[in-house]
């Protein structure tokens, strides 16, 4: 298994990208969720996820509907309006990570929908919101980590002193 990112309606390619780049890093399945404010063929995307595009397994939904009929699991919405922090949260393998659109993050009522289900990650009152890239690695993370990296590589090594 592995951990799916859910992006809805993103906004602005190089944080895809970036966010992509992270996806095959991590083994975790990108699904993107349409309109997006860019085409796949956009270079500021390909850029940021570098050579890795070809070997990304991303899949695409026409909208929310599209998306809950096709993906049934456990779903955890990402939101500066959550009460719950992204590190209470039990995640298991294969969980679904919703992330909204750079510009409103996730529709209101898709989160009081799902609110027991919504978290938040930390910061200071009068910071409006993390960067998207960002806020994915930072839960993403943090679900792995719980998941104790599963077959990741987890120890590194000296290339010119070996």
């Amino acid at each position: 298994m592995a951990m799916n990112i859910v992006l809805v309606e993103p906004e602005i390619p190089q944080n895809t990208g970036n966010i992509a780049r992270t996806c095959r890093a991590t083994g975790s399945v990108l699904h993107i969720i349409k309109p997006m404010g860019f085409t796949i063929d956009d270079k500021k995307l390909k850029r940021a996820g570098l050579d890795y595009w070809h070997e990304l397994d991303i899949r695409y939904y026409e909208n929310l509907d599209d998306f809950f009929a096709k993906c049934p699991g456990t779903y955890y919405f990402c939101s500066t309006k959550a009460k719950k922090r992204h590190s209470d949260a039990e995640y298991q393998d294969g969980d679904y990570l919703f992330f909204g659109k750079e510009t409103k993050g996730l529709p209101e009522d898709l989160l009081h929908e799902n609110y027991e289900s919504c978290v938040r990650i930390p910061m200071l009152s009068e910071i409006r919101s993390l960067n998207l890239s960002n806020a994915v690695a930072i839960v993403l993370y943090e679900a792995l980590r719980q998941l104790d990296y599963q077959d990741m590589e987890s120890c590194g090594h000296l290339t010119q002193y070996e």
